[in-house]
């Protein structure tokens, strides 16, 4: 089959959650079928290429300053990639598979498998109602930006939702029960063999993307308050708009000497050794669709200690340690001290293996075919 992926976002060039997995998505089905990619370009990718048996067709140059304004994302270039993806039209495929954000270029793909039979799919991760368009655009545009949020995520032929929540929330937002499929794989077994019995050091960590809704003030918080009860390191691991705001954040709180501060590791799997060596993953974040970086962790073996407002989902939260507030400054130094030893908890974990995605869309193609 030809498929097509469309997402303004892919890693490695751009490292975030959904960038990861939508990536490891297209160079699974691109053993097996012909495997189209459009996007922007980002840092250290050519116009036109093929990588690992992925066609890749970009536009425009794009970086992490330019995606992001005012701590959000920009819409400017959200229409400079609409406009691009008409480029579409000059193939013919399949199936197209997109990713939900930045939303205004769905109606394009829409109109695009109308005229030529092909299938969408749409990759949703977040269901934004419009209170929420509201406190990220502000009143205005984001009144607008939620009805051409409701008119463009639907008729669509299926729906991969990451979590159980997000499966609900689609279907309380019309989309049929039949046309949404759970689907989230984003562990690598076996580039974590092995890793999962390292000596861990005193480290508390956070791994993402540097925006505000991580919420890093609150995760420097409690670690100022645990270091009054033990000693300990922390790291944060990320890129983002905030970079500037937490690094002065770290030294108006005089963290220099405990709280190192890294972009993202190259190599995947020497950011999963940094993991597994970690005692803690702390994630504060107040907005998560799944939280990929939690399931890793404790795939690795690393507990993941998350406060009690945080809506991961169920099947995730109950492999957590979840605290309120208040409470989570004695939780990490519990478990760094060897208080709380948290068991190791396989349960769900294989549901999201790499190794599943070729028979998960075999599967789908015939459902939607």
């Amino acid at each position: 089959m030809k498929i097509a992926f469309v997402s303004d976002a892919v890693a490695p060039w751009s490292v975030g959650g959904i960038d990861s997995l939508v990536g490891t998505e297209a160079e699974a089905l691109a053993k097996h079928h012909e495997v189209h990619f459009f996007t922007f370009r980002w840092p250290g990718m050519k116009k036109d290429f093929v990588k690992k048996g992925i066609r890749y067709h970009t536009s425009h140059e794009m970086n992490t300053k330019r995606f992001y304004r005012h701590g959000r994302r920009s819409i400017r270039e959200s229409i400079v990639f609409m406009i691009q993806i008409a480029r579409i039209f000059r193939h013919r495929f399949d199936v197209v598979q997109a990713n939900e954000f930045p939303v205004i270029h769905l109606p394009l793909l829409k109109f695009y498998c109308k005229v030529t039979g092909a299938r969408l799919i749409i990759d949703i991760h977040e269901v934004w109602d419009k209170s929420y368009w509201y406190d990220y655009l502000g009143g205005f545009i984001g009144f607008f930006a939620d009805k051409i949020a409701s008119f463009s995520i639907k008729g669509a032929d299926a729906y991969l939702a990451n979590s159980s929540i997000t499966a609900e929330r689609l279907g309380r937002f019309g989309i049929p029960k039949s046309r949404i499929f759970e689907f989230s794989p984003i562990i690598d077994d076996s580039m974590m063999r092995g890793l999962e019995n390292l000596k861990r050091k005193k480290e508390v960590i956070f791994a993402g993307r540097l925006i505000k809704e991580k919420r890093i003030d609150k995760w420097l918080g409690a670690i100022k308050d645990a270091m009054k009860m033990t000693k300990l390191n922390g790291a944060i691991i990320g890129e983002g708009p905030e970079e500037h705001e937490i690094r002065a954040l770290i030294r108006q709180m005089e963290l220099e000497k405990i709280v190192e501060f890294r972009h993202f590791y190259k190599d995947k799997r020497a950011m999963y050794r940094r993991i597994a060596s970690a005692s803690v993953l702390l994630h504060m974040g107040e907005r998560e669709g799944l939280s990929i970086i939690a399931i890793e962790s404790i795939a690795l073996g690393t507990p993941v200690i998350i406060p009690d407002y945080s809506p991961i989902p169920e099947e995730v939260r109950k492999m957590c340690i979840v605290r309120s507030e208040k409470e989570i400054p004695r939780a990490i130094v519990d478990i760094l001290n060897g208080k709380i030893v948290p068991e190791r908890n396989k349960y769900g974990i294989k549901r999201f293996y790499i190794s599943n995605i070729a028979e998960f869309y075999e599967t789908l193609f015939r459902k939607i075919a």
